[in-house]
């Protein structure tokens, strides 16, 4: 067999965090969760580059909206909706999911789609700055889920860790940062993203109001779950 060295042994500034052969074999597990819908989505993101979380991470967010019974979800971040596409198909009839995204070519993209997976009318989807439209709401969420520029981590979690209700929980993708946040000397095409990812990582670990792990999966996806009082 050739000996293959793994992209962190060329990189030393960049890990991988879940082996590609463990993340294959959970991919095909997945029989149950093909959509004509779902597929042109990852085919967008393929075709332009776009990063969207991908099944895996999209199972597990509507997993644990689930879990929560969460009706009530604030997406600081949402592209052209593949986020919101597993969140909304959590919430239910009744519930909402508010997506953000500066673009508005991708907010009509995201009505395309969710509108044909029948999940747009549990959509409520605002072009703008995320940060802006979330100061502009009221009230609590069941979920805040984050994926912002990743420079804006840190404030993102001070905004949103007070407007999550008791058993409520905060997520965030890419907090592993192509395990930038672990290597010695990591390489990072955006400067100071790596350094706000370990203060926004580390904030939440040090949190008392909240329980906080990490899913490896992919590029890293914090889940904190405030305490219930």
């Amino acid at each position: 067999m050739a000996n293959i060295k793994s992209p962190s042994v060329l990189n030393p500034g960049v890990l991988i965090p879940v082996n590609p052969a463990i993340e294959n074999y959970m991919q095909k597990l997945l029989r149950n969760t093909d959509h004509s819908v779902l597929t042109d989505m990852e085919t967008q993101a393929l075709k332009n580059n776009f990063p969207i979380v991908g099944r895996l991470v999209g199972i597990f967010l509507e997993t644990q909206a689930k879990m929560i019974n969460a009706e009530n979800v604030f997406e600081f971040g949402s592209g052209y909706g593949y986020s919101a596409y597993w969140f909304a198909r959590a919430v239910g009839p009744k519930g909402r999911v508010i997506c953000t995204d500066a673009d508005f070519l991708n907010q009509q993209k995201a009505e395309q789609y969710l509108s044909a997976a029948g999940l747009w009318e549990r959509v409520d989807f605002q072009a703008g700055m995320a940060q802006e439209i979330f100061a502009q709401t009221k009230g609590l969420f069941d979920i805040c889920y984050n994926d912002v520029d990743k420079g804006d981590y840190p404030a993102v979690w001070r905004m949103a860790k007070d407007r999550i209700r008791p058993g409520g929980l905060y997520i965030a993708d890419n907090v592993l940062w192509r395990g930038r946040v672990a290597a010695e000397n990591p390489t990072d095409i955006f400067p100071g993203w790596t350094e706000a990812i370990i203060e926004h990582n580390e904030l939440i670990f040090n949190d008392p109001e909240f329980d906080a792990f990490i899913n490896p999966t992919r590029d890293g996806v914090i889940v904190a779950r405030k305490k219930a009082e």
